[in-house]
């Protein structure tokens, strides 16, 4: 199956030593798939304390991008991280709040806090909504948020992992009590690396027009159990089925290391 080389080794070996750190997480696989890649990014194995999902977050912003929903984040940082991938694999569009954003901030306010009120009035009747990243600015995220609670529709997706110290806290606090489809990281860490990189896991889901591991699908390490009414006596013959039934490589990877160390 030509998709098995596409993981560099280097990025597999990480993956493997990243899922044995971690342990057993209990998280369903998408889910398990966002936490890997943000501690891949950050190199901090804590984040699974920390990291919030929505019920059906990940479902619903995969949805929504394949069926075209722009991308809208809070700095050229995020933006220049995400725009590559979104739209060499998507042809998503991709936006920054900057773009319009004022040059100086209004009294009281910031620039992305301006920007964010100004684009989501541009940007909030597209269907489907855009996937918002807000991984620097807690006051574009407060803007979002009042401004959803208002009236506005609502995003596809919020990514909210806002860093800092001031305001960071109270805009996670709201974004956990909106009711949004969120993914959501606590404490005062967060980052333009860490959005980009679950919006990028997205994007490279779509790419290959696959799906995730069902939910029935046994646990890595648990090939013997059936999965679909079938019954695999080893990884290899999981493996085959995975790529008949166009289940995602990057969810495979413990299933081919179990199979390269059978032989």
């Amino acid at each position: 199956m030509a998709w098995m080389a596409q993981d560099h080794p280097i990025f597999t070996e990480s993956i493997r030593r990243i899922r044995a750190a971690l342990g057993d997480t209990g998280l369903p696989p998408l889910q398990q798939q966002v936490l890997e890649r943000l501690v891949h990014s950050s190199g901090d194995l804590s984040l699974g304390t920390l990291l919030r999902f929505s019920e059906g977050a990940c479902e619903q912003g995969l949805a929504a991008l394949k069926q075209g929903a722009p991308i809208l984040t809070d700095t050229a940082m995020a933006a220049a991280a995400v725009a590559p991938m979104a739209q060499r694999t998507l042809g998503s569009a991709v936006h920054t709040v900057l773009e319009w954003a004022p040059e100086a901030a209004p009294a009281g306010s910031t620039r992305t806090a301006a920007g964010m009120e100004q684009a989501w009035r541009s940007l909030a009747a597209a269907s489907p909504a855009p996937v918002v990243l807000i991984g620097s600015a807690p006051t574009a995220l407060e803007v979002l948020l009042q401004q959803v609670a208002a009236g506005a529709p609502a995003p596809s997706l919020v990514i909210g992992m806002p860093v800092g110290f001031v305001g960071v806290a109270e805009s996670k606090k709201h974004l956990a009590a909106s009711g949004l489809a969120q993914i959501r990281l606590e404490s005062s860490r967060g980052g333009a690396g860490l959005v980009a990189a679950a919006v990028m896991l997205c994007c490279a889901l779509l790419q290959h027009q696959l799906r995730p591991f069902p939910a029935e699908l046994p646990a890595p390490g648990k090939i013997g159990r059936t999965a679909g009414g079938t019954a695999f006596q080893s990884p290899a013959e999981l493996v085959q089925l995975a790529g008949r039934q166009g289940w995602h490589p990057l969810l495979l990877q413990p299933l081919r290391q179990q199979q390269a160390a059978a032989g």
